[in-house]
C-alpha cells in the first residue's frame, strides 16, 4: 500500500448515499491546508465545494455540534474530540499519529460523525457518547449507523504502562478482554477491540461495525506515528460529510 494517499471503505461508499469519507496517510497530510477551528475549502478527498472543519483536540469526551452551514469567517476556538454534523457539504475531520480516528454516519436522518479517540478519551468512552448525542439531537438509534474504526496504534505494537492499565479497569468492565501479553505493570492494548467492543454494548449491528486493520506503529511507509516516532512530526486527517446533493 505504499504510496496510498488515503483509504476509503465499502461502509461508506454505496452510490445511494455517496458518502465523503477518508483516513488519510501520511502522503496525504503533506501539503494539507487545515488551521484549527477555521472551515477550509478544497481539501484533498473532500471535494472542492465542501468545506472542512477539524478543531483543537484535547483527549476528552465533549462533541461539537455543527447545525449549521459554515461560511469563511467562523472560527471555533474551544477543544473537542469529536464532531457531529447534519449538513450537507461539511466535512467533520479529526487529526491522529496513533489515537483512533472513528467515523460514523446514520443513513436514515443523515449525520455523520468524527471522533479522535487515545486511551483516555476511549476509556472514558467517547465513541458511544457520540453514539448517545447523535439519538438525543437528530434521533439516530445506534442500530442504524454505520461505525468504521480507522488505522491507528496496534495490539501488535501498543504497549502501555501500570497507570493506562489501571484507568482501563476503573473505566471499562470488559478490560481483561482487550489486554494481551502482560508482564508485570505492562500490557499491550487493543484499542480497537475496546471501541468495537464499546460500540456492540451501546447497541450497534455487527454488521455495521468496520475495522481497518492497520496499525500506525507498524506501518511508517504510510502513517505517522507519535510512538514510533517519539515526537509529533505529523498527523493523519480522517473525515466524513454528506454530499451537497443527493442528486
Amino acid at each position: 500500500m505504499a504510496g496510498t494517499s488515503f483509504i476509503t471503505v465499502p461502509a461508506f461508499s454505496d452510490t445511494r448515499n455517496r458518502i465523503r469519507h477518508f483516513f488519510g496517510t501520511r502522503q496525504h497530510a503533506t501539503g494539507l491546508d487545515l488551521e484549527l477551528g477555521v472551515p477550509r475549502q478544497g481539501v484533498a478527498g473532500a471535494g472542492a465545494a465542501s468545506w472542512t472543519l477539524t478543531v483543537k483536540q484535547v483527549h476528552g469526551t465533549e462533541a461539537l455540534v455543527v447545525d449549521r452551514a459554515l461560511t469563511p469567517t467562523d472560527r471555533f476556538a474551544g477543544g473537542w474530540d469529536a464532531l457531529v454534523t447534519d449538513q450537507p457539504g461539511v466535512m467533520v475531520a479529526v487529526r491522529t499519529a496513533d489515537c483512533v480516528p472513528v467515523l460514523m454516519h446514520d443513513p436514515v436522518h443523515r449525520v455523520v460523525a468524527a471522533v479522535h479517540a487515545g486511551w483516555r478519551g476511549a476509556v472514558a468512552g467517547i465513541v458511544p457518547k457520540t453514539m448517545a448525542l447523535l439519538e438525543s439531537c437528530f434521533g439516530s438509534r445506534p442500530d442504524q449507523v454505520r461505525i468504521s474504526i480507522g488505522p491507528s496504534a496496534g495490539a501488535c505494537c501498543y504497549e502501555v504502562d501500570e497507570p493506562v492499565l489501571e484507568g482501563l479497569r476503573k473505566g471499562w468492565s470488559g478490560w481483561e478482554k482487550v489486554v494481551h501479553n502482560r508482564k508485570g505493570g505492562s500490557a499491550h492494548l487493543d484499542l480497537k477491540a475496546l471501541i468495537h467492543d464499546q460500540v456492540r454494548t451501546h447497541g450497534a449491528a455487527p454488521q455495521r461495525v468496520t475495522t481497518v486493520n492497520l496499525c500506525t506503529i507498524c506501518h511508517d511507509d504510510l502513517f505517522f506515528s507519535y510512538r514510533r516516532e517519539g515526537k509529533v512530526n505529523g498527523t493523519m486527517v480522517s473525515a466524513i460529510g454528506l454530499p451537497l446533493s443527493r442528486r
